[in-house]
């Protein structure tokens, strides 16, 4: 879908290189495990480049391929607008492109490709552009923005508007080609002030067919937004090109003025805050929530958080009161030992406590789990499923350990990485550094944990319906009737994974 959206009111200095055409690299349809799930959200980083171009004088269009086929749908829109630049940016708040799948790659060489026939000057900010930018400037690519990415992008394209290009050498935070080598111009300071930012440009965005795909796959309408950057926390398997340890904050107040915005102007029922970690500066949570009272706003929203964040019980409670439905931690492990070996920073204690606490306050808990990290055993794996199913989250979210470039993770491990370094998709589960297990057990070994799991859950609700048959609903009788299913297909899967280990 293209959107045009002229600048009203503002007139740049030089018409030369003012036409920009932004898209990005993720395609729904390349991702089977997200196409199937169709929780799709709008490309939020994409958006607040957009906006912040728009706001300095440039003409702005948009082309979301979210839900197109393939590449090759952006053609058109090269051909009747005829933009000077194309800039290729991803959104690096969406968890899903910072996994740098290949799908995705590919299809962001293509988008070069089809632009640079149309004479476009390409820009490329990306995670995997960031830590490959070789490969996309052999692509064709004009420029490539490493790291964050507003600012260097508004100085990068006045340059070029100025036709300075001498200027390029001194701008930091870019690679490009000049007479047949690559110039890396080095990292610059991240931003500090992001209430200077203006709103993500959501009128480029055609909501409604957001909306449409989620009302019809899931029964509501989920926007995203973010109030933070970065992280500070050092898992070692945790790749941070774009924003880095660094964590800088939106004002509480800010973000609820904009919240304020949204569900006012498209009215969807559940907000993701996509943050890395949700709420860590000091008295932020307090302030979020009295304002949300103070504007008398009403939503559910879900977060990503750390359980040693969650074990104080007026975090908790914040929570609650402000709307959180939801909180995804990072619980990775059921062995101490591996969660260690990670450098998690957070112990099964605590784990164990913030579930308590999200259960008293009813917000559901979800897990994210990771298999296969350096030294874990079969012990470690039984010590995760038993966590698991003592504690049971609401919901689990299982995953391999994934070498990405720019981690202590990778650089224990990149000597192994012979013929595959990347998934292909988010439902690849590929283990890509070590060959003592068959190829598919780690597929297998999900399937076992969902599978388990869903058993234990069935089993739990029936145990409720004999003490509380008042309190049944229709999910909870099907989990109760998923056992005759779950339970069978448990066992098998064990079995095999057991010969595995044989």
């Amino acid at each position: 879908m293209l959107i045009w959206h002229p600048v009203s009111g503002i007139h740049h200095p030089n018409q030369y290189m003012n036409q920009i055409l932004f898209t990005h690299s993720y395609f729904l349809k390349l991702d089977p495990k997200q196409w199937k799930t169709m929780q799709p959200y709008p490309p939020l980083a994409t958006l607040y480049a957009a906006s912040l171009m728009r706001t300095n004088g440039y003409m702005v269009r948009l082309f979301d391929p979210m839900f197109s086929e393939s590449p090759s749908e952006i053609i058109p829109a090269l051909q009747n607008q005829q933009p000077d630049i194309v800039v290729i940016y991803d959104d690096g708040f969406n968890y899903l492109t910072k996994m740098c799948l290949t799908n995705m790659r590919e299809a962001a060489f293509e988008i070069i490709r089809f632009s640079k026939e149309q004479n476009a000057v390409v820009i490329v900010s990306s995670s995997d552009a960031s830590d490959h930018y070789e490969k996309y400037l052999a692509q064709g690519a004009d420029y490539v923005i490493i790291g964050e990415a507003e600012e260097i992008l508004l100085e990068l394209t006045n340059c070029l508007a100025e036709n300075n290009i001498q200027a390029l050498s001194s701008l930091k935070g870019i690679a490009y080609k000049e007479n047949g080598s690559v110039h890396h111009t080095g990292r610059r300071e991240v931003l500090k002030d992001l209430d200077a930012l203006p709103a993500p440009a959501w009128d480029l965005v055609n909501i409604e067919e957001y909306r449409h795909r989620w009302i019809e796959k899931n029964g509501y309408f989920s926007l995203n937004m973010v109030t933070t950057r970065g992280c500070p926390y050092k898992c070692n398997w945790c790749a941070k090109p774009i924003y880095g340890n660094r964590y800088t904050s939106h004002s509480a107040e800010r973000k609820v003025e904009e919240l304020k915005f949204l569900l006012e102007q498209y009215k969807p029922d559940h907000i993701w805050f996509c943050d890395d970690i949700f709420g860590l500066k000091p008295g932020w949570l307090k302030t979020f929530s009295e304002k949300i009272k103070e504007a008398k706003l009403n939503f559910r929203y879900k977060i990503q958080s750390r359980a040693d964040l969650l074990v104080e019980e007026n975090t908790v409670q914040y929570l609650a009161e402000s709307g959180c439905e939801t909180v995804w931690l990072g619980a990775e492990s059921g062995s101490q030992k591996i969660l260690d070996a990670m450098d998690k920073g957070i112990t099964l204690a605590q784990i164990c406590e913030a579930r308590k606490l999200l259960h008293k306050y009813k917000i559901r808990c979800a897990f994210f789990l990771q298999f296969g990290y350096l030294g874990e055993t079969n012990t470690d794996e039984a010590s995760t499923i038993r966590m698991v199913l003592d504690l049971m989250p609401d919901e689990i979210g299982i995953s391999v350990s994934y070498p990405l470039p720019g981690t202590k993770f990778y650089e224990k491990v990149k000597n192994e990485l012979k013929h595959k370094a990347n998934w292909t998709d988010s439902d690849d589960l590929s283990m890509m550094f070590r060959a003592d297990l068959p190829a598919d057990y780690y597929k297998q070994l999900q399937r076992y944990v969902h599978k388990i799991y869903q058993k234990q859950r069935g089993l739990n609700n029936f145990r409720g319906f004999l003490k509380k048959p008042s309190d049944m609903n229709y999910q909870k009788l099907r989990s109760i009737a998923g056992i005759a299913w779950y339970g069978p297909y448990a066992w098998l899967t064990k079995n095999k994974l057991k010969r595995s280990w044989q």
